[in-house]
């Protein structure tokens, strides 16, 4: 047991293990501060009480399958639906809130359970990396609620009137989509929200075709969407702290009440004023920069690249329209998905580089996509005025510095999948129990 503890890969995944249980301990007592549940509390109400989300929870479950047999995985599946319908029966008797997810968890919770205490070796591993990534998938969207609400009660003030300041050197990309999507509602609204809305469960598809090798290899790919998703919604948050902003609809839209600057969107451009920050309400989340539907959306992009013709197509599908959907709908600015698009590159750069090795074109890729994107962010914060009075200047340098990262990630990525990959460790043979 002991030298098992001291090989490099263990300790990593048992910091991994301690930092992340650390993060939502964290998080939870935050959100008690405010008089609300955290992601623990939340997570396990969801064992009896009706969940928020279930297809979230089959899409974790889904996740955890990969590493499961045919056979095992109809037992799973036909036990989580047979939990849910014995929690369908006592809700409809009793006349509580109608919902399905409860057996997902179920079994995701029973998976980590049987590694634990009926698996043992490299079969004890590889279940409980499964139960894990599923459980990370579903932690992690309680994880992102929980930071939401902590932005809107630390942030008294956004800085919403910089980022549309500087949103005129890009031609107010927001009030054009949102008009395009009047235009086109009933059909054009219902498509984007649907696919704004499914995010989560279009990664755990594109997750599943990636991982759909994994029960008969006995291992996990080095790279993969999970990974670069788990770090961006890590990440992501942290820098709505730095830079808090609601949106167009909230800040020059009726959905933002008294508190928004003025009732213009998506009709009326934003007045070109002197831009300072304003206060808003202690509800709504300051998520915007970088816009995460965005970063999350061009993972999917690149994780589809190498799919079937379908998913590809899929892929730049779902892409564009998350893109137009978080314009269209009032909940971002250009310049967010701007800043979403380099940070997604620099942290799928980074994971690639994790799993291949920091070469220096690696090390250069990721410090120069780091660089360009805190470059955006003080260009939109101090030089907001000076790109809105030179549009034909500072708009397609916004598009340039965007493509430079994007060639430099091609470059960067085609040069290292065409060379030798790396070695494969071998694992150790599983124990009979």
């Amino acid at each position: 047991m002991f030298a098992a503890l001291r090989r490099p890969r263990v300790l990593l995944w048992a910091a991994a293990g301690v930092a992340t249980l650390g993060f939502l301990i964290a998080l939870e007592s935050a959100a008690r501060r405010y008089g609300l549940p955290g992601p623990i509390t939340n997570l396990a109400s969801e064992v009896v009480l009706a969940p928020h989300s279930g297809p979230l929870l089959y899409a974790g479950l889904a996740l955890t399958m990969v590493v499961l047999t045919w056979r095992q995985r109809f037992i799973a599946l036909g036990t989580a639906i047979g939990i849910d319908c014995v929690f369908f029966l006592v809700r409809w008797a009793l006349d509580a809130d109608m919902n399905f997810g409860n057996g997902a968890l179920w079994v995701l919770l029973g998976c980590a359970v049987v590694a634990l205490t009926r698996r043992t070796g490299q079969e004890r591993v590889l279940l409980l990396k499964g139960a894990g990534l599923g459980m990370l998938l579903v932690a992690g969207h309680k994880t992102g609620d929980t930071w939401l609400l902590i932005t809107s009660k630390t942030r008294p003030s956004v800085l919403d009137p910089y980022v549309a300041t500087a949103d005129h050197a890009l031609g107010n990309p927001s009030w054009l989509a949102g008009r395009l999507v009047e235009a086109t509602d009933p059909v054009g609204f219902h498509i984007l929200y649907w696919v704004y809305g499914q995010l989560p469960l279009a990664a755990a598809v594109f997750a599943l075709y990636q991982l759909r090798h994994v029960a008969v290899e006995r291992r996990f790919p080095g790279h993969h969407l999970v990974r670069t998703f788990l770090v961006i919604g890590l990440l992501g948050p942290g820098i709505y702290m730095l830079f808090p902003v609601v949106g167009p609809i909230f800040a020059y839209g009726a959905d933002g009440g008294h508190w928004a600057v003025a009732d213009v969107w998506p009709n009326t451009p934003p007045p070109l004023t002197a831009p300072h920050p304003i206060p808003f309400d202690e509800i709504t989340p300051r998520n915007c920069m970088p816009s995460l539907h965005t970063a999350w959306a061009t993972a999917i992009f690149l994780h589809s690249r190498k799919g079937s013709r379908a998913l590809r197509y899929l892929g730049a599908f779902w892409l564009t329209a998350t893109l137009t959907a978080t314009l269209g709908f009032g909940y971002h600015y250009g310049v967010d998905l701007i800043a979403g698009v380099v940070f997604t590159l620099t942290i799928d750069a980074a994971m690639r580089a994790f799993d291949r090795g920091w070469d220096r074109s690696a090390v250069l890729l990721v410090a120069y996509g780091t660089t360009v994107f805190g470059l955006l962010l003080a260009s939109y914060r101090y030089l907001p005025t000076e790109m809105a009075r030179h549009p034909w200047f500072y708009g397609p340098l916004l598009l340039l510095a965007m493509a430079s990262v994007i060639r430099g990630y091609m470059r960067t990525t085609r040069a290292r999948d065409a060379g030798p990959a790396p070695a494969l460790q071998p694992e150790p043979q599983p124990e009979l129990v």
